[in-house]
């Protein structure tokens, strides 16, 4: 039976609107998903720790269920950098072009093992290439060469030896939402940081992943690696809490951890931008926010927004407030 509503509250809680259908059997309606994460939402404490806010959960039909929480909070179609969050988009785009084929040295690149590890940023105004080459960007430290380095240079240097050297801002953009069918831009040419896009237009990618619509579904988790340096001696930077060991595969995380983690793939921004997929594929989410004071913090602002957006995930898939 469908089923659509929308439920509205005052400026500053959450607007929640839904539509789906509930599913025979004894699959949870979408009304009771949603009330639980629209409570987790507004009342969890890793949720009020990160006000304001935007969240969304869909499935491989699209949008089931969305709120803003907290004064101020974005809108879906809010656009925003979305910092590490590009390093999903990246790597799918990488599937994507090589028809879900990939060479050993692509992989090392894409799960950040291939020993460039010594990546600082880009400048706006130059190509991928540009970047590539400038100050020590491009060097290649042996001894990180197969081990985990959680950076930007991995990507930066698969890109420009892929064919995207001469790419700015506008070229990459281009590119990229050919084949992952998005609308993001960059604001530097940094495949692995440089994107800016609104929750509603990385929801579309997630529901394509979902959906099967991209190579992405069949390599979520794909050629993961270990990540903690506390707990593997093949990793050497990561910038999640080193009480958690989740794994790292081709541009995302696979959140494994054998206590804190449910098993959710992600890709955590550094400002707080969190997008996921439920380990079954069959569920995905955004939690949008810009939080720059805490960007650089322990735990940063990508973390936090991690501990809420798993809070969202879990009440949605129990139906069960957290």
């Amino acid at each position: 039976m469908t089923r659509a509503f929308r439920v509205a509250a005052l400026a500053g809680l959450a607007v929640l609107a839904l539509a789906g259908t509930a599913r025979a059997g004894s699959d949870l309606a979408v009304e009771q998903r949603a009330r639980a994460a629209r409570d987790t939402a507004e009342r969890d404490p890793n949720c009020t720790a990160v006000q304001p806010f935007y969240w969304s959960v869909g499935d491989a039909s699209g949008l089931q269920a969305e709120g803003r929480v907290g004064l101020a909070a974005p809108g879906p179609h809010t656009r925003m950098p979305v910092a590490s969050a590009s390093k999903w988009l990246y790597g799918a785009y990488v599937v994507q072009k090589h028809g879900g084929t990939l060479s050993a040295a692509d992989v090392a690149f894409l799960h950040f093992t291939s020993g460039y590890t010594e990546f600082s940023k880009c400048r706006p105004e130059q190509t991928v290439g540009g970047c590539d080459a400038w100050r020590r960007n491009d060097r290649h430290v042996a001894a990180d060469d197969g081990r985990f380095f959680y950076g930007g240079g991995h990507m930066q240097r698969q890109a420009t030896l892929d064919g995207e050297a001469a790419d700015d801002n506008a070229l990459l953009a281009a590119h990229v939402n050919a084949l992952l069918g998005t609308s993001i831009a960059y604001t530097q040419p940094q495949p692995a940081g440089g994107a800016s896009t609104s929750a509603a237009d990385y929801g579309g990618f997630l529901r394509r992943v979902v959906a099967g619509e991209l190579r992405m579904h069949d390599a979520l988790g794909a050629q993961a690696v270990c990540t903690n340096p506390a707990t593997c001696p093949t990793a050497v930077y990561t910038p999640m809490p080193q009480t958690e060991s989740p794994h790292y595969a081709l541009g995302h995380w696979v959140e494994d951890d054998p206590v804190a983690g449910d098993g959710a793939f992600s890709s955590a921004g550094a400002f707080g931008f969190y997008p996921w997929i439920d380990r079954t594929a069959r569920w995905w989410g955004v939690l949008a926010r810009v939080d720059l004071r805490h960007a650089g913090a322990e735990p940063g602002s990508g973390v936090r927004s991690l501990y809420c957006g798993r809070d969202i995930r879990a009440a949605w898939v129990s139906g069960r407030a957290r």
